[in-house]
């Protein structure tokens, strides 16, 4: 057989438009799922004094484990735009096993 010979077979249409609905499907859940965790985050900062923020970014969430108590936890590191204080903010917050937050937040 030669390599101009090669005949290739072209998907059939019931298999393009379940891969279509399938992606279009996971970029909304993965939409939510974002927009979810941003605005959950909105909510923790305020409570922990960042009231006024503007541009939340959830970068990056951590499962952690301590150690000596084997107690696991989970930290998020966060960006935002603080509009009371005219600063751009990057930390971590934390949230304990028992459901209370902690920030190590910076400012510049």
């Amino acid at each position: 057989m030669k390599k101009s010979e090669i005949e290739v077979r072209k998907l059939p249409k019931k298999s393009i438009i379940t891969i279509i609905i399938m992606s279009v499907i996971i970029v909304i859940g993965f939409t939510f799922e974002v927009f979810t965790i941003n605005l959950k985050m909105e909510e923790v900062l305020a409570d922990l004094g960042h009231k006024h923020i503007s541009n939340i970014k959830v970068v990056n969430k951590m499962r952690v484990e301590d150690n000596e108590t084997r107690l696991k936890s989970t930290v998020y590191k966060v960006t935002f735009f603080d509009d009371d204080l005219k600063k751009e903010c990057i930390g971590f917050v934390h949230r304990s096993n028992h459901g209370e937050y902690s920030k190590d937040i910076d400012c510049n």
